[in-house]
């Protein structure tokens, strides 16, 4: 008897997505043949997902956002997948495309190499600041946060760089929290208790979002006490000592030094792909994919093998852009697999056309927030209503879990690639 492995590498939002597809709409249409087996193995250094849309309010306060609302265990999530379903938990170090094999490490320091039919890349991103990207595991990044809001409860000078949407939230947020929520029409706080400091290094902030929302998210961030310094990248931060409450000196590209108790940089994000041979990555590190189909095509590369999520080079980042990327690469996986198992040509591709609309929501504190969706914009109270009451917890949580977006795969017309690189049967 023979067993046929789809391996999927990350279990965050792009491995839970693709790993769910698979069972719903991918091994029930494999070719059934005496003696062989499929089932899907997915590995992950944290036996939970991590919902990091949450990530600004869980850092700031536990109180707010509890670990128990952003950890969500992986397995339980698959149960009815048993017996085809493998949880491994650990990390990749290595890829083999000539054995299509992959080295693991697994969190009790074994090494495994998990043999695969087909390979989904899904590793996500890292971030500078540890407060934002889970590492290792929940109890870690825990850990992370006790340290962090034990400092910010004293903090008078907080500094954040970066403009992008992290760094707005958790200057939202962590304003409010030391400042308090503020009155009525009020333009900034009655008494406030810290200075907040938010460093764009673009003439505005949210850069995917016009100009007149940007002024808006601005407007609200001072009314909680964060001030915006705009065209100024941060130079340097260097902590005076090892001390939890030592002093960062942040250095400004404008020729000024701030003395802060606390700063975060929230400058952006570095894909996860140290494990990959460099010719596979894109300039900016990430996968190489084809943009359409979302298959590796290296001619190293060797045969069926996709990249999903923020890892990838299709995508400019982004959990929402996952809804039409995923049934693009599980659709033609399942296509070259089926190929392969069975001796016959492929037929054709499903391809990946982003939604380039404006689209982007931001919540700023507790209280208000700025977006658009699908072009338009989105007033400040379904901003709340949408993400800023519970980061989408409530509405999505346990609906991911399950794989509820992908129930059907929706309509799609194949297109026929003669040139399409990668389907051999080897």
């Amino acid at each position: 008897m023979s067993t046929e492995t789809i391996l999927i590498l990350g279990g965050s939002f792009a491995g839970i997505g693709a790993a769910h597809y698979c069972f719903k709409h991918v091994i029930p249409r494999l070719p059934k043949k005496d003696g062989v087996t499929y089932n899907l193995t997915l590995v992950n250094p944290s036996k939970d997902l991590y919902w990091r849309f949450a990530a600004p309010r869980a850092c700031a306060s536990k109180e707010m956002m509890p670990p128990k609302k952003i950890f969500y265990p992986i397995e339980p999530a698959f149960t009815y997948a048993l017996p085809k379903f493998k949880f491994v938990q650990g990390t990749a170090t290595h890829i083999d495309p000539a054995g299509q094999t992959v080295s693991v490490t697994t969190t009790e320091g074994e090494q495994q190499s998990i043999q695969y039919a087909a390979l989904v890349i899904a590793t996500g991103f890292s971030t500078p600041s540890p407060l934002f990207t889970q590492q290792t595991d929940a109890v870690a990044l825990e850990n992370v946060y006790d340290t962090f809001q034990a400092g910010l409860k004293n903090a008078k000078n907080v500094v954040i760089g970066g403009g992008g949407p992290v760094g707005v939230e958790t200057a939202g947020e962590i304003a409010e929290i030391l400042n308090g929520k503020p009155g009525f029409m009020a333009s900034t706080p009655k008494n406030p208790k810290a200075k907040v400091i938010l460093v764009c290094s673009d003439k505005k902030m949210l850069p995917v979002l016009r100009d007149a929302i940007s002024r808006t998210a601005q407007q609200y961030l001072n009314r909680l006490g964060c001030e915006v310094i705009y065209n100024t990248k941060v130079v340097s931060a260097t902590k005076a000592s090892d001390a939890h409450d030592a002093k960062t000196k942040v250095e400004l590209s404008n020729g000024d030094s701030i003395e802060a108790d606390i700063y975060i940089d929230a400058t952006g994000t570095r894909p996860n792909t140290s494990f990959l041979p460099k010719e596979w990555l894109s300039d900016r590190n990430k996968i190489a994919c084809n943009p359409q189909t979302l298959r590796v095509e290296h001619a190293s590369a060797g045969p069926r093998i996709y990249a999903l999520g923020d890892v990838a080079s299709y995508t400019t980042g982004g959990v929402m852009d996952l809804a039409i990327a995923v049934p693009v690469a599980m659709t033609n996986l399942r296509t070259d697999l089926i190929a392969h198992l069975s001796g016959t040509a492929p037929t054709g591709d499903r391809h990946y056309t982003p939604n380039l609309k404006e689209q982007q929501i931001c919540p700023i504190g507790t209280q208000k927030g700025v977006g658009a969706f699908n072009g338009y914009r989105v007033p400040s109270q379904m901003v709340w209503a949408i993400k800023g009451r519970d980061y989408l917890i409530g509405q999505l949580a346990e609906g991911t879990m399950r794989g509820d977006q992908f129930k059907t795969e929706g309509k799609w017309k194949p297109v026929q690639d003669a040139g399409r690189m990668g389907l051999s049967s080897g």
